[in-house]
């Protein structure tokens, strides 16, 4: 079973695209539902409420050493963040995270709501057309560890989308967009 992470954000989004993939999927709001799961989304939000709330809810730990133990972890903007080793510009120092991927990252480095914007992306690992992407309040990926491979980046090369092992990290949304390629990719890890 997938879990949806849902504390804060669009999961619901995520939520929907799953189950019309045909795929057995809950959302994640207590431990008992976490430990549940074979793999996680955690949505775009509010990267610091989501930190917060998965430290209140006792769920931050137990995440982290699930991943280290193989749990698939997919972190859509707010989730890649959380995701993030080293967050560059977080606003208060210990803000809560995964510090689960070899990759620095910078919120909200495309500029504020007014300057969401939306492109076309190149996505090999997923075949076919070009992949629109949704940024909203978006992440930068400014640097991934070697043991990181890009997915996709921008046309001035800055990288939107990562793997490491079992997990993925999109600057961007794709549960807003009806493409169910990135979910599917997912699925399948």
């Amino acid at each position: 079973m997938v879990g949806v992470l849902a504390l804060q954000g669009d999961f619901r989004e995520h939520f929907e695209v799953l189950r019309g993939l045909g795929a057995e999927a809950a959302e994640v709001r207590t431990p008992q539902q976490l430990a549940s799961v074979e793999r996680l989304i955690i949505p775009g939000g509010e990267s610091t409420t989501i930190g917060k709330l998965l430290v209140r809810f006792e769920m931050l730990e137990l995440l982290r050493e699930r991943v280290r133990r193989e749990l698939p972890l997919w972190g859509t903007c707010a989730g890649a963040i959380l995701m993030a080793q080293t967050i560059l510009d977080a606003r208060q120092a210990g803000q809560p995270s995964l510090q689960v991927m070899d990759m620095a990252v910078r919120r909200n480095a495309f500029g504020r709501q007014l300057d969401s914007f939306e492109a076309d992306l190149n996505v090999p690992v997923l075949g076919g057309s070009p992949l629109r992407a949704v940024f909203i309040r978006a992440p930068r990926i400014e640097s991934v560890g070697p043991c990181v491979q890009a997915l996709a980046t921008l046309d001035d090369g800055t990288i939107v989308a990562a793997q490491q092992g079992r997990m993925l990290a999109t600057s961007f949304h794709p549960e807003l967009t009806g493409d169910a390629r990135f979910h599917r990719y997912f699925l399948e890890l």
